[in-house]
């Protein structure tokens, strides 16, 4: 990300991990549905600021698979919470299970405020974020703020499932809260010259220029789907989403596709950090 200047999982190991490099695999009890992860630091002079989660939970009968990437900015304080808070806001709202988009959204603008309200702990940064929760293998639901996407494969053709959020496509909504959008100083649009994203979580110096409500999307898991990328704009920067999903779809192994996802970014000499989880849904 550019800025200028609680439950049981079924392989607890890889429940939550962070550090410079990173990478991981896992399943569902059924052992149909895989993912695997990779995580690399960039080559910016500042401590590794994405984080991931990629886990299946039982919960109320049902599994769910809970997958997300959180990449910061100034700092990692906002998404290290946003990985321990984010889902489980999600999922304690009261009609979940009865309107998951909704939930979601709710969950996402509550855990905002939270972050908002908690600035002197957290400090001045944010994050963008992407979450994927897949319900019993059977059902989709995607959200994001800001520019970490997810791309699905259906039939081999890569599919967004998410919005990026950038200051020149939402410029119509940072002017109407008094903000501005500069190319200045750089070449990259950002909100008063400062942000390259329109919508993200925390940056509370620039909240009322800046929206944190997510883009929410929902899918049936049919036999045409194959894969699920999550990356963050490390990835997507220097790599088209069909190439992310032929590059991923070579490999059997979740966790194999994932690191060649991130090394084949690091070749492209891509300079943020780089994290990515993979989703197979067929073995």
């Amino acid at each position: 990300m550019d800025w200028l200047c609680c439950f049981k999982a079924s392989d607890p190991e890889l429940a939550d991990g962070h550090s410079s490099s990173s990478s991981g695999k896992g399943k569902s009890l059924e052992g149909i549905i895989k993912y695997g992860f990779s995580l690399v630091k960039g080559k910016a002079n500042h401590p590794m600021e994405d984080y991931h989660v990629a886990k299946f939970v039982q919960l109320q009968g049902h599994e769910l698979g809970l997958f997300a990437i959180y990449d910061g900015h100034l700092g990692h304080s906002v998404p290290a919470y946003l990985q321990k808070h984010l889902f489980a806001n999600i999922l304690k709202e009261d009609e979940f299970w009865v309107d998951p988009g909704r939930s979601i959204s709710k969950a996402y603008e509550r855990t905002d405020q939270a972050i908002l309200s908690n600035s002197s702990d957290l400090g001045r940064g944010g994050s963008t974020a992407v979450t994927a929760i897949l319900m019993d293998g059977l059902k989709l639901w995607v959200a994001n703020v800001g520019d970490s996407r997810a791309v699905l494969s259906r039939g081999g053709m890569a599919v967004q499932m998410t919005t990026d959020h950038e200051p020149n496509s939402e410029r119509g909504s940072i002017e109407n809260k008094g903000g501005f959008v500069s190319n200045l100083p750089g070449d990259v649009p950002r909100v008063n010259g400062q942000l390259a994203v329109s919508r993200a979580f925390g940056d509370k110096s620039l909240k009322s220029h800046l929206r944190s409500d997510p883009d929410i999307k929902d899918t049936v898991i049919d036999n045409n789907m194959d894969i699920l990328v999550l990356a963050s704009d490390g990835l997507w920067k220097v790599m088209a989403n069909q190439e992310a999903v032929d590059i991923a779809r070579r490999y059997r192994d979740p966790k194999k596709a994932a690191k060649k996802l991130t090394a084949e970014a690091l070749k492209r000499d891509s300079r943020d950090d780089i994290s990515c989880v993979v989703v197979k849904f067929r073995g």
